[in-house]
């Protein structure tokens, strides 16, 4: 069954499933009917004259210019030339396609004023995979993204650039090619494609569908490391858990109980002497936990942004369109801020556990090498993970605690959403490197607990990771190793469950 734009709840599954060709989207009859009396109504508030901001008047401070009905089109295309001031790299294609898709949800509730036939040109780009190249930098996260939408919108003119594989190709010869004549706007059109948050939810949702993963192989990678370390499960227990129940907390130990089932290991050591396990063990429900609770936060809201409208003005009737604050991008910001701490701290407790194994307590090997001194083992992997670690927590500082005022002071308060969303996709990135690490010490580990067995799921891991790390023995290049287990969470290829 088809999405229906404009009129089916978007959330995280779905926006993924159109991006990645795997749901067909379409705007439906009722959506086409809101579009055209949304449309109806600008041409209504243009034919009677009255002042409507980005209508008939300039924009920002130029706000009390009005400008006369022949001029709105060339109005409209200027707002797109004039916005157009990115810099930097160009943001991943897939981006741009989550952004087109949240834009065109956007548009067909009815509140944009654009016409179908805008829409529908947009759709055809997201249909045909033709992604238009979107620098990174530029946006304030306030009146929405308008840089990078202003150079994601730009080939609808003709102008700016597509992606055509790995290449940048102007947008002419792309338009060319598919027999489409670049669209004039009209009144309404330039504003309602600029003005909205989909450069930061775009991010947001990359950054969900990236930490959703992450979360799930940050609790196999500490338990496999607990079962190296002969750690405890007790902590664990749904009885000590349900006397705080943080749902986050409650998941992560269902989890861990879970991932500890039917281990030999687990039971061996049950009457041992030791009376506790350091804090990176025994609180991955705690930490880990609290971790998930931001992620579900920030999911909440991505999902309210998804389905809302953030451009302005807001066509209401014929005669009401209300100049607001929809595009402001403090909403998202603020909880991606929360996130890229969340992140950061899986890694930090994932670099502790990395430490630990590498002590020679309990039966382990320092360095996990049974020939140190003439083998470093895995002393220095650690150094790579405590480098990113720094390196996420230096990315921590939140850009939503920062405002800059722009246009003159109209836009006196800003987000900085866009650098929100753009850095919690950085910390994630160095996330995944610091628990293929972990994974790459935890598996070593397991080694030298045999013949003890761990859980189906450990076991199933372990057999992933030795088809492409081998056991250590004598030192080696761990430079391929570190990379082909990067891959393998990349790739999501660790079962989670």
């Amino acid at each position: 069954m088809a999405f229906k734009y404009g009129i089916d709840h978007l959330d995280l599954t779905k926006v993924l499933q159109i991006a990645n060709n795997k749901l067909k989207a379409i705007i439906n009859e009722e959506a086409k009917c809101k579009i055209i009396t949304s449309r109806k109504k600008v041409n209504s508030i243009i034919q009677k004259g009255k002042a409507v901001y980005g209508i008939n008047t300039g924009f920002g401070p130029l706000c009390d210019v009005q400008i006369s009905s022949k001029e709105t089109n060339l109005l409209q295309k200027n707002l797109l030339i004039t916005h157009a001031v990115g810099v930097g790299e160009n943001i991943d294609k897939q981006l741009s396609k989550i952004m087109m898709i949240c834009k065109v949800h956007a548009l067909c509730q009815g509140f944009s004023g654009v016409r179908l036939k805008l829409i529908e040109r947009i759709i055809y780009f997201i249909e045909n995979d033709l992604l238009p190249a979107v620098p990174k930098q530029g946006s304030v996260g306030a009146s929405g993204d308008l840089a990078p939408l202003s150079h994601l919108f730009l080939p609808l003119i003709g102008e700016g650039d597509f992606w055509v594989e790995n290449k940048i190709i102007p947008a002419k010869e792309i338009l060319q090619e598919h027999h489409l004549e670049p669209l004039e706007l009209h009144a309404k059109e330039g504003l309602g494609l600029i003005n909205g948050t989909q450069f930061i939810l775009a991010h947001t949702i990359l950054g969900l569908s990236k930490m959703k993963y992450l979360l799930d192989l940050a609790d196999v990678s500490g338990a496999m490391s607990i079962e190296g370390y002969k750690g405890s499960a007790s902590p664990f227990k749904e009885a000590l858990h349900s006397i705080r129940p943080y749902k986050g907390s409650l998941h992560v130990a269902k989890r861990m109980r879970m991932l500890f089932k039917n281990s030999q290991n687990i039971t061996s050591h049950e009457d041992c002497e030791r009376v506790q396990d350091p804090y990176s063990m025994r609180c991955i429900p705690q930490v880990h936990g609290a971790s998930r609770n931001a992620f579900y936060h920030l999911k909440e809201l991505a999902e309210i942004e998804m389905n809302s409208v953030t451009d302005n003005p807001i066509i209401l009737s014929e005669t009401e369109a209300i100049s607001g604050g929809n595009f402001h991008g403090q909403p998202l910001a603020m909880a991606l801020d929360y996130c890229s701490i969340a992140a950061s701290e899986l890694g930090n407790i994932a670099d502790r556990r990395c430490y630990l194994l590498l002590e020679g307590k309990y039966g382990l090997p320092r360095l996990l090498t049974k020939s140190g001194g003439l083998n470093s083992g895995f002393m220095i992997p650690q150094y790579t993970t405590a480098a990113l670690v720094t390196e996420n927590k230096s990315l921590c500082f939140p850009p939503s605690a920062d405002s800059i005022p722009t246009s003159l002071g109209q836009e006196d308060h800003v987000s900085m959403g866009s650098i929100s969303g753009r850095k919690l996709n950085q910390i994630l990135e160095n996330l995944e490197k610091i628990i293929a690490i972990e994974l790459l010490y935890a598996t070593q580990s397991l080694e030298f607990r045999r013949p003890n067995t761990f859980s189906e799921i450990i076991e199933e891991n372990y057999k992933i990771i030795r088809k492409k790390v081998d056991k250590l023995e004598d030192d080696r290049l761990l430079k391929d190793d570190i990379n082909n287990m990067i891959q393998l969470v990349k790739t999501q290829q660790i079962i989670v469950k």
